[in-house]
């Protein structure tokens, strides 16, 4: 699946690997435009011709409540919550959201004629063994819907630089229109054999430019945005801590690794009870380091952030489809958490991460 935002990646180092992740070198070379002329309808048509993998016509895509949109640059899915994705609230979880944002990931990447056998991997990353892995994702979840409410969800990509691709979402309730989240992420290649990472080659732009917006769209476009703040390390000692943490069966994906979304659930088994009964979580912010595997033990540290006063915290005030934001000094039900996820052998660092939590609202 196309993943996605800003970290320094170039810092980041995976399990197996003594030093910086290394990326591989590729040869300059002159981009076609001939596919990047198209218009994303005839892209498809033209991965159709070439015999490219795609999921149009097939059950799942009749079956699906989305497709693209009008101008074919963008994605939008309805989703009904079911019994099984909301929590003690009724809620669908912060953990049911994110795995809303990575299905419609890849359903867009089907619906382009990207692989169904991978998270959206195009013809030349696929010949290269070439896979998208995440680097960074922030949500924001402004109100979560509740069993049997139907919401729906926008996505789009967009380049990031020479290393990464940023995807983009907008999350609605389909009954009022309102916007209740957004999210963003940052998602570089990795070699799936070598474990490195490896700059996005002009041959894999060439494919999926064509379906991105033209010009820079961003779900957060606000020049404060949380979004873009840098996270902080945890360091010893912390106040809160979940020791000896170890991936299920099912946390393993198709990618051979621990899933992105199963980060999130680790993290917060550290939080406080007392917070966890009495709070929501509003925002989440992760910095991805290391990849986990199946035999990996990790530990979940927790300590409470420090700000300043004048700190500022964004809520939502209009939805004209970018949902712009007010901001506000003043709110003192309102924690904010550091986090850090480690192996817990060597204690290397495998993510890092930033919560807010607001008082839950009277139902």
């Amino acid at each position: 699946m196309l993943k996605f935002s800003s970290c320094n990646v170039l810092q980041c180092r995976f399990s197996g690997s003594n030093s910086p992740l290394s990326f591989g070198r590729c040869s300059p070379r002159i981009v076609s435009t001939s596919r990047l002329s198209m218009t994303p309808v005839q892209a498809v048509l033209s991965y159709h011709q070439q015999g490219g993998s795609t999921g149009s016509g097939s059950l799942a895509d009749r079956l699906r409540w989305g497709g693209l949109t009008e101008d074919g640059l963008s994605y939008k899915e309805k989703f009904i919550i079911r019994c099984y994705e909301v929590g003690i609230n009724k809620t669908a979880t912060i953990v049911t959201i994110a795995n809303f944002l990575q299905e419609l990931g890849g359903n867009h990447a089907q619906s382009v004629g990207f692989s169904t056998d991978g998270f959206g991997t195009t013809p030349t990353m696929r010949k290269l063994h070439i896979i998208w892995v995440t680097a960074r994702m922030h949500i924001e979840v402004y109100k979560y819907p509740a069993w049997s409410d139907m919401i729906e969800i926008e996505t789009w990509c967009q380049n990031e630089g020479r290393i990464g691709t940023r995807r983009d979402w907008i999350l609605k309730d389909v009954a009022t229109g309102e916007v209740i989240g957004r999210a963003t992420s940052k998602w570089v290649m990795m070699n799936k054999d070598t474990r490195q990472l490896q700059k996005v080659s002009d041959d894999v732009k060439e494919e999926y430019l064509v379906f991105c917006p033209r010009e820079p769209r961003l779900a957060f476009p606000e020049k404060n945005s949380k979004s873009l703040k840098k996270i902080a390390k945890l360091v010893d000692p912390v106040q809160y801590s979940r020791l000896g943490l170890k991936p299920r069966r099912a946390d393993i994906d198709m990618n051979q690794h621990v899933n992105n979304v199963t980060y999130i659930g680790w993290v917060l088994e550290s939080i406080p009870e007392e917070i966890i009964h009495t709070h929501e979580l509003q925002a989440i912010t992760l910095d991805y380091r290391r990849e986990c595997q199946q035999d990996d033990v990790v530990d979940s540290l927790t300590s409470p952030e420090l700000v300043e006063a004048t700190e500022t915290v964004s809520v939502l005030q209009g939805t004209n489809g970018f949902a712009t934001v007010a901001t506000r000094e003043d709110q003192p039900d309102c924690h904010q958490f550091l986090h850090l996820l480690r192996f817990s052998g060597d204690g290397q660092e495998i993510n890092r991460g930033r919560t807010e939590w607001r008082k839950k609202p009277t139902r």
